[in-house]
């Protein structure tokens, strides 16, 4: 059974066009037409447990969409998602103590602080204990070569910053990560 499964995904988004000057905005407020944007349109994929995927493309082409709809975050406009055997947006508390999610950005560390003490604090945050922070640790540090930033402050780390710190502290059975136009998943 795929641990993901995606089928006809779609997620439009509706945004009021506002008509110009002052009398535009007062008919806003009476008669509204919408300007639809679609930032997902029927994407169909699965994913088996210990498979790896990458869900690359230009900006703007739906791929942070994508991921907010798989964390539960963002509600399908159509399609289904299930994430082990669950459905995002109607089982979400349950689902996000089973995932980790990176979205390659650097604010979720501490600025000043070198990225292992950063990681400890999230250790800390998230309850995990020191085997399976260590396990997860190694995991990501033969994966990504961290040994070489773990000293150092998140102000100095390279652009961009390495996707995978953040879920070594985490305890999911599945780890995206998106960072920039590419993304993986195990």
């Amino acid at each position: 059974m795929p641990i993901i499964e995606i089928a006809h995904l779609g997620k439009a988004f509706r945004t009021p066009t506002r008509q110009p000057g002052f009398v535009g905005g007062l008919r806003t407020l009476f008669t509204r037409d919408y300007t639809v944007t679609h930032a997902v349109n029927d994407v169909t994929f699965a994913v088996e447990a210990g498979e790896l995927l990458s869900y690359i493309g230009p900006n703007g082409a739906g791929k942070s969409t994508t991921f907010k709809m798989l964390t539960g975050v963002l509600m399908p406009t159509s399609g289904s998602i299930t994430v082990n055997g669950l459905v995002p947006t109607q089982q979400r508390r349950h689902l996000v103590r089973h995932i980790g999610v990176v979205f390659g950005q650097r604010s979720q560390l501490w600025w000043d602080l070198p990225l292992a003490d950063s990681l400890r604090i999230l250790q800390a945050m998230y309850g995990v204990s020191d085997e399976a922070y260590q396990a997860r640790l190694r995991l990501f540090n033969d994966i990504l070569d961290l040994d070489a930033f773990l000293t150092t402050p998140a102000s100095s780390l390279p652009k961009p910053m390495p996707s995978g710190a953040r879920p070594c502290c985490w305890p999911p059975t599945i780890w995206p990560t998106l960072s920039g136009s590419r993304g993986a998943c195990c």
